[in-house]
């Protein structure tokens, strides 16, 4: 019968207990043994609520409304919906000015950045324009991140390129080709803002690209990257439309007579330059504007001494004429329909996936170091509806770059408005100084693509996942040599899986430990992490480190079953006390199904059979009210279920002496 944890179980003689028990304990006077409580009933409705509400809306976004007048609620749901009016009703002039220089500087990055991924994408250098204008503004309305610098980033661009060009040529069909990537834009930003992720609060999805395999996801595709950059680079005319690893160097190779001295030399110059400033700003934090200007000086000076010496003469090719303006509209040209959708679709989840990812994290990660929080679900409504609304006004994907939001970080903003200040400076640019970027050599694109990318490959992440997680490791290199040796594509699809897979490895072989007695405490560890720990003599203690399912109910069964004949086996061997009964600790058991309750009332009656007590010990609240349910409880029997492993040892003992 299920008791209350007031009520309690007194022994008759706490002395004779003590003598019972056969290792030393604490004092046990008196002696009592605890009832394990089941929560209160609750109705199916109430159960629902808040099983929903733990899944959906953890962060219980709607306590700030509560005991709030009608207006207040008002302003409150003004301020949770457009963060900008939050942080916009205390802003001040200290304020704008680290802003506006946040802005200006990022802006002197972003220029020559999102102009080069644009090519990166396959996409006119202009659609790299348009992408770091649009969306900032609507990110800076709807995002909750201060630090976030958003634009065209590297990953996505690669990705959306690689995936496009497989079926379509942007020199052959260019209109085709940018029909496609503004539409595959649009489902991406619809991807990550619709009911299905944003509303429905499932941010949680994202959480399936594990670290590791991002790691090894963003090493092999910075150089993959980096290697379709050989030819600007080298001023190869013909090259491949592969992205693997062996077609790229054969086509470098087989193409060597297309190499240009000119174009080599203004490349590797102008990249040295790039990476030294680059490696200035790491060894000397405060020094961080010497790499966020490398890029836009680099592009000054080469179109100076490519206009001066004629560059195009001498087989440099150059951006040429770069459409004046703002954003046109392309709306008539996003296509829903003909046999090109299905490729859209596709194209545009994984490029949202990788862009929401990238994202997310970097938001992240600079909140953390300001110690403030941002929203996950915000900021996929907020990067999706810049995606959506950017798809229409000519921009592609776009999201928060890791190498701008620094800069930002470094530069000190203090809100979106940066965001606003640097999307000022992109309109600036597209008014009045696009025929400057008429001699800016392709071969400056192709150095600046390669310096923002190679920090993308994390080698000591790898080797610290190396010597504290094989299985990592190996999801990794897996993800990183599944992008180098076949395709980007399979290299996501790679690491989705082994994520998926080690899931699945934890859902269905979860972690069993035998415990053992810290001499002189009441307390049962796990007998491998602690060595001063001892066996409990007749007395077999289990843990069980994972909720029970049906993905591992079977698994843990059998597992059970071989700890007790491993156990007994032992006994023999060393002449000790034969085993009379086996504890199972429940503490980090969270859940359990109806497989579960089966596997534990199969594993009871076995051990009945064998004349084999099977006890129970702190069955946490939901798995107590389960049990209970089910009749698993009465199956046992309140004396075979306990609040502790102590209890449960010390009452099995004095009732085996009994």
């Amino acid at each position: 019968m299920v008791g209350s944890s007031n009520r309690v179980e007194s022994f008759p003689d706490a002395t004779d207990l003590e003598a019972s028990i056969p290792f030393p304990t604490p004092s046990l006077t008196p002696f009592q043994v605890h009832n394990v409580s089941v929560p209160q009933e609750q109705t199916t409705f109430q159960s629902l609520k808040q099983r929903l509400g733990e899944v959906f809306f953890p962060d219980d976004p709607f306590h700030q409304f509560k005991n709030k007048s009608f207006l207040r609620k008002m302003v409150l749901a003004l301020h949770y919906f457009f963060p900008i009016f939050q942080w916009g009703s205390d802003y001040h002039l200290k304020l704008l000015k680290s802003d506006a220089i946040s802005g200006v500087t990022i802006a002197s990055l972003a220029i020559p950045q999102g102009i080069s991924y644009a090519k990166l994408a396959g996409l006119p250098p202009v659609i790299g324009l348009y992408s770091s204008f649009v969306p900032p503004l609507i990110y800076s309305v709807l995002g909750s991140s201060r630090d976030l610098a958003v634009g065209p980033v590297s990953i996505a661009s690669l990705v959306m390129g690689s995936m496009l060009r497989e079926v379509v040529s942007p020199d052959k069909e260019p209109t085709l080709y940018l029909q496609l990537a503004f539409t595959a834009t649009f489902f991406a930003g619809v991807f990550q803002a619709s009911l299905v992720v944003g509303s429905c609060r499932l941010g949680f999805i994202v959480d399936f690209l594990s670290k590791p395999t991002l790691t090894g996801f963003m090493g092999g595709a910075a150089i993959i990257v980096s290697l379709q950059q050989l030819k600007g680079l080298l001023g190869i005319v013909h090259f491949t439309t592969k992205m693997g690893f062996i077609p790229v160097m054969q086509s470098v190779f087989e193409n060597r007579t297309e190499w240009a001295w000119q174009t080599v030399v203004m490349g590797l110059s102008f990249l040295a330059f790039l990476l030294i400033a680059r490696h200035i700003s790491l060894r000397r934090p405060k020094l961080f504007w010497v790499s966020a200007a490398a890029p836009l000086t680099s592009v000054i000076l080469s179109t100076i001494l490519s206009f001066i010496f004629k560059a195009p003469n001498h087989g440099i090719k150059t951006i040429g004429h770069l459409q004046e303006g703002v954003n046109p509209p392309s709306v008539n040209m996003l296509d829903f329909g003909g046999p090109y959708l299905s490729l859209a679709i596709k194209t545009g989840i994984i490029t949202g996936i990788l862009a929401l990812t990238e994202g997310m994290a970097v938001g992240r990660t600079f909140a953390s170091l300001k110690n403030y929080q941002i929203d996950g679900n915000k900021e996929m409504v907020a990067i999706g509806a810049m995606n959506m609304a950017g798809s229409c006004a000519s921009c592609y994907v776009t999201t928060g770059s890791f190498s701008r939001s620094a800069v930002n970080y470094n530069a000190g903003c203090k809100t979106a408005l940066s965001n606003i200040v640097m999307a000022s400076a992109v309109l600036f640019t597209m008014l009045f100084l696009m025929p400057l970027f008429y001699y800016t050599p392709n071969v400056m694109l192709s150095a600046i693509i390669i310096a923002a990318v190679i920090g993308l490959i994390d080698v000591r992440g790898a080797f610290l996942l190396w010597k504290v997680d094989k299985f990592d490791f190996l999801a990794c290199m897996s993800a990183f040599f599944g992008v180098l040796l076949v395709s980007v594509q399979m290299g996501l699809a790679i690491a989705v899986g082994i994520s998926l897979f080690k899931i699945l490895i934890h859902a269905t072989r979860p972690n069993t430990v035998i415990l053992g007695n810290v001499p002189g405490t009441n307390s049962y560890r796990n007998l491998a992490q602690y060595r001063e720990a001892v066996r409990v003599p007749s007395f077999l203690i289990l843990g069980i480190e994972s909720p029970i399912y049906f993905t591992n109910s079977m698994y843990l069964q059998e597992r059970i079953l071989r700890w007790v004949r491993e156990e007994e086996e032992r006994i023999v061997k060393s002449n000790e006390s034969s085993l009379k009964c086996i504890v199972l600790d429940m503490a980090a058991v969270t859940a359990m199904d109806t497989n579960g309750m089966e596997a534990l009332s199969e594993l009871k009656k076995t051990f009945d059979r064998r004349s084999l007590d099977l006890v129970l010990a702190n069955p946490v609240g939901e798995v107590a009210q389960k049990l209970s349910r089910s009749g698993t409880w009465e199956l046992f029997g309140s004396e075979h279920i306990y609040m502790t492993v102590g209890e449960a040892i010390a009452a099995a003992s004095y009732k085996c002496q009994t």
